[in-house]
């Protein structure tokens, strides 16, 4: 951040106070394999870990087929 470049102490007050609640459950709990996006539209089936629009690149490959 170049609002504290230079001042280090100011710095470690901010990551202290502004770090992100560190999930256990839930939707913010899950990333993306491949985009690293959280949340909604998750493919937590099998253990796959893919939001629905990576899923539909990555589909075939894993052995998915579309029927209809």
């Amino acid at each position: 951040m170049k609002i504290f470049a230079n001042k280090p102490v100011k710095l470690a007050k901010f990551k202290k106070h502004n770090l992100p609640k560190i999930r256990k459950f839930g939707l913010g709990n899950s990333v993306c394999r491949n985009c690293g996006k959280k949340g909604m539209g998750m493919i937590r089936k099998y253990d796959l870990y893919y939001c629905r629009h990576c899923f539909r690149e990555v589909a075939k490959c894993v052995g998915f087929k579309k029927y209809s």
